[in-house]
């Protein structure tokens, strides 16, 4: 299995924080709705490295090798590149193609 060099960019959020997201449109939930609002953390922001925001599709790649690793742990996540879960990647009315959440339940 190939691996990543990747970097972590972001966890938990306290309410400055993730409202300045929202601000600048780069969320859509305000404190303290969403899951990087969370102690510890149910959410990360994180990127194959070096970081290219552009390419969609590394980005896609990455979630895929991700989304398996975490799968084969016994790990159920949602990437904001798919928030439905349905394996299409571009049906998103908001993308973050960096964003990783828990599934809880």
């Amino acid at each position: 299995m190939r691996e990543f060099d990747c970097t972590i960019l972001e966890g938990h959020r306290d309410k400055d924080r993730q409202n300045q997201m929202v601000a600048e449109g780069k969320s859509q939930i305000r404190w303290p709705g969403g899951k990087h609002n969370t102690v510890p953390s149910l959410a990360v922001d994180v990127t194959p490295y070096p970081i290219k925001w552009d390419d969609r599709e590394r980005q896609t790649l990455f979630a895929g090798y991700v989304l398996a690793t975490a799968k084969s742990m016994g790990v159920t996540l949602r990437w904001g590149g798919d928030w439905d879960r349905d394996t299409e990647v571009r049906d998103n009315s908001f993308d973050d193609l960096v964003h990783f959440e828990i599934v809880e339940g």
